[in-house]
């Protein structure tokens, strides 16, 4: 039976915030503002400055412009959360064709970081609550996925997932799923949905993300990945659409 991937607890509000308020609560609306396009500071204290953002965000959605965030207010800020977790129809897709579909529903709401480096909701989300320098989040976003395509399909995760690039690679090979570089003959098992990995050294691996198209005469296959960013760094800060050589890259089969 599938099962939905749902917003963790640790987004829920529990009451109102307003001016004078303070604490997580108040961080993650001004958070939310931020990635709304609302330039604030995020230091956790209900100021002048986000009772504005506030204020302002109500009049654009609509909604009563009191300059209070609670149940409507904070359910129009967590929108682009909501849509990432809606239920995809499988409607005669593989496993690999539902993890590109679900990737393409998180890069259309543009997950990305805030507050600092591996800081924010959506890294909070992917990294099931972690977030901070030592935490790089490509490996929780391509799990991720994962789980949301087999949930929804009744499947079995085909391995474990992991936060960590090295453990994904290790897991994978315990499932007979890994695939040590790219060779033309094996150009058919890394279909779309499969992982690629940055490969550092020969048991480590620094970058993770979906393959979603392989172009053998070009040399190049697209992807998409979090933590990344349009120069292709492993400590970027968003989920974006690439294009990849194969030199130093091995990949996990879906």
């Amino acid at each position: 039976m599938s099962k939905k991937i749902v917003i963790p607890r640790f987004f829920d509000l529990f009451g109102a915030v307003r001016v004078s308020s303070k604490g997580k609560k108040v961080r993650l609306v001004q958070e939310l503002l931020v990635l709304h396009g609302f330039h604030i500071a995020i230091d956790g204290v209900f100021g002048p400055a986000t009772g504005d953002a506030v204020e302002k965000f109500q009049e654009k959605k609509g909604l009563r412009v009191d300059g209070i965030v609670f149940e409507i207010t904070f359910g129009e800020l967590m929108k682009p959360f909501r849509n990432v977790v809606k239920t995809i129809p499988i409607n005669g897709r593989s496993l690999g064709e539902m993890v590109v579909t679900y990737a393409r529903q998180h890069l259309k709401e543009h997950p990305r970081e805030v507050g600092g480096q591996n800081k924010g909701p959506w890294v909070r989300l992917y990294m099931n609550g972690h977030e901070g320098p030592s935490w790089p989040w490509c490996a929780g976003f391509v799990s991720f996925i994962l789980k949301q395509a087999c949930y929804t399909m009744g499947f079995k995760l085909p391995f474990k997932t992991s936060l960590s690039c090295d453990l994904l690679a290790v897991n994978a090979m315990g499932k007979d799923r890994f695939l040590r570089g790219f060779k033309v003959e094996n150009q058919e098992k890394v279909k779309p949905g499969s992982f690629f990995l940055v490969r550092r050294a020969p048991t480590d691996w620094v970058h993770v993300g979906i393959v979603i198209d392989v172009d053998i005469v070009k040399g190049i296959f697209y992807t998409f990945e979090g933590n990344t960013n349009d120069d292709g760094s492993r400590e970027g800060y968003e989920v974006c659409k690439r294009t990849r050589g194969f030199k130093s890259k091995d990949f996990i089969l879906i």
